[in-house]
């Protein structure tokens, strides 16, 4: 193939005796396509001289064909076609030949050549002089000015063989001619094609390299800049790509937002129904209560036993003492035929265990209702149809999932915290859940849970298996929920979204949000209980408490429960001196470590431990675990099912069931694997010891069959032995070294070099901080790990590293507490000048009452605000005394009823029932003295008056019928409280004070809405004659005329009646203290006193008409006042007379005490209040009893 060059410009040297070829219009319109298009030509090598034989081949040939072709189209010019074929088979013409088409001419000189040159006819019509005339019209005047222009410069270079000039001639016709003849010959000829060969050649192969080169230079240009361009669009392209990536995950994240969000309301929605179905189960197993109970409507005849459990409620100082309705409640036969057949029990015993389970069976098989089933299915539609969209009050501020622990549970499910409110949901389709004894489940409180911000009072940092991971919620009705969460971050982010109430402000503890999440350590620093302690501001059972719930002990986890010691050795005699120290334990000695031998035995076990993964340690078994929890309260439930699910559904063996509390002491001093210390059922729950429940616990291997817990000789009931107990705890003996267990449990002993000394390391997993679990991955592994948490027990919270202090004594605090400051009895006296029988009295004397005063209302509804001084020192040259007589009276009498000027501002008005007789029970006073509370109106209301002016601030509507009696429940100054009002209709209503609003509110607590009741009482037949409240406990008891004596809740629940002796007929007072029994007083002067359970303690007949009892704060105390004109002081427990004080002249309408007792006022009718002096701690002191 011929270069490219070489074919588009023929401008190279030809070979010898040759001549270059000219051209044709064709060959030119290539070589200039071919210029323009260079960059698109591929490259090749450059066809430089000689030209090669190849070359003049291709061109013969292209000659050729150019010829046939045209010799086909023209038959006419077919020599001329031949000539010219034969003329370019042999060569190019000549330099100086001219080209006609059709044969070659040797060209004259120039100046000739116009007059030699014969006309000649050119095929296609026309000469050869017109055609080149057609041809190059239109560029032959450029060329000719071109020459013109640059013929100095042309002269010199277009010269001749022999250097002569050759273009002056032509230069001179071209200016004066026309024709294109000249300058096509000039072009042609030989001369100038040299000259052309000669001077441009080089040049112009240069050219053509040097834009080789930049053709190359150009080409790497555009590639680099083509190759940035690429990048900058892959860049481009990348980021595109991210983003659109980016999109995509934004979309697929707001996508799982949506769809977690979707799910979250679709949970709650079905939180909010399984809500709505629990509370309309308990709504409606209420109803039924109420209605089947023996003073129901619907009282049944042929009703079988009835179950009750403990419930959750706690008092103030975290007892749990009151029993609600059991419907759940069984013998356990299955349990029982279980273990029988498993510790190879007699054939009888089996026989009779399922005789047993087939009465069970046979009692609660029930006939099938037909309508059951509309009815549940009616009730699923409306609970469908409901408009669920209020469930939750604000938006939601913060969802975790979390787990809840309740005793024997561990649910996981959803905590959701909204702007108002908590809730919880727990997950039912988790398969652990699903392992979980439906029994247990049935106990459990809070699965599908709603608290109120309103209702939470404190928020406590709790640990779960050892980890600081869960918070435990105290509400407003006495119970509390625990959950455990994720980690502690998730902790503090629910701390955060709960509202600011810190730990409460029962431990002297600022209610700051910090302090929800303060370790124990500075919980112990923050608070006064140690300092109230020492002062003996609290007795050492709330000061044990208080340490127990500080350092992270719960009801609500069965491993970490409450510990309390053993205080009392002596669990064998028929009597119990508690003067004597040998009935008293050493508390600074670990229970294990009390027997001499064993304690040996122990340490030889410390020091000759060689294992080299797990540590030494004396104990291989903690004294608190939930196994010895459940062992304590089996009888009671639900700890009876809480024990039955971790035994495998069967009773223990009879000789390993707890059944004496004499060898249960024992075994705590001479068995290796037994440390346990006791639990604080021991000091105020007696019911734990009777088997009210009627359990077939089985026969001992001696015997025996295990049924009551046996109690030791001295103790005459189990009442009486949880009272010495309590004694023994509170006793000086106990006071005066408790400071030493608490540094063993809770103190600088727990730990450390200090517990070795002290014979008290417990096995290394017992506790914090010697694992975390967080650490552990193998899942296997982190399970093994819990349940060997859970077997071994949990070390309570290290609260103080240094010896906690001791409590001072009682006659170094006070040391004439227990003597008479003053001599007589009677203080002062009184007398109202309207003669009037003063019907009630209430001493409001806390010195934080901004004005503490003594309110007396009379039968002619006159009342005085007669001030209260604290000031005043009982004798002459005590300090405060005053020889003024008017200022060393403890009570002032009201200057309205002094002066006789405003008795307008002390008269309640308003008229009452005509058959209404004025008593005590008619009228209340707020703990501020700000507002008296009065019923008997005609008109069933009862009336708010605002003891300032004496005028109506509120009337309250509520009772079909006359209200014939009322009581309120005791509360701190400035506090909310119950209201409870009984009616001739035979209800009572239960409402509810606001201190804030200074009235009585409705459901919703807000300013303007009508008064309603939280609940009404129900189960009289006949009109309520009197009642009594007790807030701590959340009990209502009444009576009513002719009828039985009722033991409510505050929430509506009766719970039972409280069996009258034969006698006794008609209760015309009631009486209850938070610590002490209820008293209930029937004609006659029939005392009757009951647990707060309902179970008859003893009854006693007093010679007179009793008109008054009041009950002293701890119930150790009770006083009475009637007709007999005396008061008299009773000791609580075994009814024993302990003091009578001097006769007055009148009846003894009603009787109060100051807020410290060391004042009794007694209201009489003769118009008068006579001031005693009383000191309760002179009997305590004095009086001395061997049990």
């Amino acid at each position: 193939m011929a270069d490219a060059a070489s074919e588009t410009f023929p401008l190279s040297p030809v070979l010898p005796g040759s001549e270059p070829a000219t051209p044709s219009n064709t060959e030119l319109t290539t070589s200039i396509s071919s210029v323009v298009n260079a960059s698109e030509v591929p490259k090749r090598q450059v066809q430089t001289w000689p030209w090669t034989p190849a070359v003049e081949e291709e061109k013969r040939r292209a000659a050729a064909a150019n010829a046939k072709k045209m010799a086909r189209s023209n038959s006419n010019g077919h020599a001329a076609t031949a000539a010219g074929t034969s003329a370019a088979a042999t060569g190019p013409p000549p330099a100086s030949a001219s080209w006609n088409g059709s044969a070659a001419v040797a060209s004259p000189p120039l100046a000739v050549a116009e007059h030699l040159a014969p006309p000649t006819v050119c095929w296609g019509g026309g000469s050869v002089d017109e055609r080149l005339q057609r041809s190059l019209e239109t560029t032959a005047p450029l060329l000719r000015e071109i020459f013109v222009d640059f013929a100095q410069f042309l002269s010199k270079t277009l010269v001749g063989s022999h250097g002569q000039e050759l273009l002056i001639e032509g230069l001179v016709s071209m200016k004066s001619s026309n024709s294109v003849i000249e300058l096509v010959m000039l072009l042609c000829s030989q001369e100038w094609q040299n000259s052309i060969q000669k001077h441009a050649g080089l040049a112009f192969i240069e050219l053509i390299n040097e834009g080789r080169l930049h053709s190359h230079a150009t080409r790497e240009h555009i590639l680099r800049v083509a190759n940035e361009a690429e990048f900058i669009l892959s860049r481009q392209r990348a980021e595109d790509v991210m983003k659109h990536a980016e999109f995509e995950s934004q979309c697929a994240t707001s996508s799982v937002e949506r769809k977690d969000e979707e799910r979250l309301c679709d949970h709650l929605i079905t939180a909010a129904r399984h809500r709505d179905h629990m509370t309309a189960s308990q709504v409606l197993q209420k109803i039924l209560g109420l209605l089947v109970n023996k003073h129901g409507a619907w009282m049944m005849t042929n009703r079988i036993k009835e179950f009750f459990k403990l419930d959750s409620w706690e008092d103030n100082n975290r007892r749990r003492r009151r029993f609600v309705r059991n419907p759940y409640g069984t013998t356990h036969p299955d349990a029982t035929l279980k273990a029988a057949m498993e510790h190879g029990a007699a054939d009888d015993v089996i026989r009779q265990a399922k005789e047993a389970i087939h009465a069970q069976l046979a009692v609660n098989r029930k006939p099938e209702d037909p309508n059951t089933e509309i009815e549940n299915e009616d009730l699923n539609s409306q609970m469908e149809d409901m408009d669920l969209d209020n469930e939750l009050s604000g938006p939601l501020v913060y969802s975790t999932s979390c787990a809840l622990i309740a005793p024997a549970v561990y649910a996981k499910g959803t905590l959701s915290i909204t702007s108002t409110e908590l809730y919880f949901e727990v997950d039912e389709e988790d398969a652990d859940f699903k392992k979980i004894d439906t029994k247990v489940i049935a106990y459990t409180d809070g699965l599908h849970g709603k608290w109120g911000f309103h209702e939470i009072r404190a928020v406590f940092y709790r640990r779960y298996l050892l980890q600081n991971t869960s918070l435990e919620v105290f509400m407003a009705n006495r119970t509390a929920v625990m959950f455990n969460f994720p980690d502690q971050a998730t902790v503090k982010k629910v701390v955060r979204a709960l509202p600011r109430v810190g730990v409460g402000l029962k431990y002297g503890i600022s209610p700051a949000r910090r302090m929800s999440l303060a370790t124990p350590k500075q919980l112990f620093r923050a608070s006064n209980m140690t300092q109230r302690w020492q002062r003996r501001e609290i007795t050492n059972f709330e000061y044990l408490m208080y340490l127990n719930t500080i350092a992270g002990r719960t009801y609500n986890d069965l491993n970490q429960y409450p510990v309390f010691p053993w205080v009392l050795t002596n669990y064998d005699s028929n009597e119990l001196d508690l003067q004597l120290p040998s009935n008293f334990r050493d508390l600074s000695k670990p229970i294990g470590a009390l027997n001499p031998s064993r304690r040996a035995f122990f340490q030889e076990r410390f020091e000759t431990w060689d294992d080299e993964k797990v540590p030494p340690f004396h104990y291989g078994t903690h004294y608190s675990t939930a196994g010895f929890t459940l062992a304590w309260l089996i009888r009671l439930e639900p700890f009876t099912t809480y024990f039955l699910n971790l035994q495998g559904g069967k009773f223990d063996h009879a000789s390993r069931t707890f059944s004496s509390i004499s060898e249960s002491w024992k075994n705590c001093q001479r068995d290796t694997s037994d440390v346990k210390e006791l639990i604080p059922e021991f000091y105020y729950l007696p019911e734990m010891f009777l088997n009210s429940s009627d359990y077939n616990l089985g026969v001992r291997d001696d015997g025996k069959l295990v049924n009551d817990v046996q109690l030791p000789p001295w103790a005459k009931s189990p009442e009486h032995f949880v009272r010495i107990n309590r004694m023994a705890l509170e006793s000086e003996f106990v006071s005066c070294q408790l400071h030493q267990w608490v540094d063993l449990i809770f103190g600088y002993k727990q730990r450390g070099p200090e517990s070795i000394r002290a014979t008290n390391v417990y096995y290394y997993l017992t506790y914090e901080g010697n694992v975390n679990l967080d650490h552990i991955t193998d899942p296997i592994m982190r399970e093994a790990v819990e349940a060997q948490i859970r077997s071994f027990g949990q070390t309570p919270a290290q609260l103080l590293t240094e010896p906690h202090p001791p409590r001072s004594s009682a006659m170094h605090l006070t040391p004439m507490m227990y003597t008479d400051q003053i001599n007589q009895d009677v203080l002062m006296i009184i007398k109202f000048l309207s003669n009037s029988p003063v019907t009630f009295v209430a001493a409001h004397t806390h010195p934080l009452v901004p004005n503490p005063a003594v309110v007396t209302i009379t039968c002619n509804q006159t009342f005085a605000l007669n001030k209260w001084n604290h000031h005043v020192a009982g004798t002459p040259g005590s300090p405060g005394y005053s020889m003024e007589a008017t200022k060393n009276l403890l009570i002032e009498m009201d200057p309205l009823i002094l002066s006789s000027t405003g008795l307008h501002r002390r008269q309640l008005n308003d008229t009452l029932a005509s058959n209404m007789k004025v008593k005590s029970s008619c009228f209340i006073v707020s703990s501020d003295n700000k507002y008296i509370m009065a019923c008997g109106f005609w008109d069933k209301s009862f009336r708010v008056f605002y003891t300032d002016t004496a005028k109506v601030v509120q009337v309250v509507f509520g009772h079909w019928d006359v209200v014939t009696c009322m009581a309120r429940s005791d509360s701190p100054v400035g506090s909310d409280f119950f209201v409870v009002t009984g009616s001739r209709d035979a209800t009572l209503l239960v409402w509810y004070w606001s201190s804030k609003l200074q009235c009585i509110v409705g459901d919703n607590n807000m300013p303007g809405e009508m008064a309603t009741p939280r609940a009404i009482l129900t189960g009289h037949d006949t009109e309520i004659t009197c009642v009594a409240v007790c807030a701590e406990l959340g009990l209502v008891v009444s009576g009513s005329l002719g009828g039985p004596c009722l033991v409510h809740t505050v929430h509506g629940e009766l719970l039972r009646s409280l069996e009258s002796p034969t006698l006794c007929k008609s209760p015309k007072i009631v009486a209850v203290s938070t610590d002490g029994p209820i008293l209930v007083v029937y004609d006659k002067g029939h005392v009757c006193a009951y647990t707060i359970n309902g179970v008859f303690i003893r009854d006693m007949q007093i010679n007179d008409n009793l008109q008054t009892v009041k009950c002293t704060s701890d119930g150790e105390y009770f006083l009475t006042g009637g007709d007999n004109k005396v008061v008299e002081v009773w000791r609580t427990f075994d009814f024993g007379q302990l003091y009578t004080f001097p006769y007055c002249d009148h009846s003894i309408l009603h009787l109060t005490l100051s807020h410290d007792m060391r004042t009794l006022i007694a209201g009489l009718t003769s118009g008068s209040i006579v001031v005693f002096n009383i000191n309760f701690q002179k009997w305590h002191h004095e009086y001395r009893d061997a049990y």
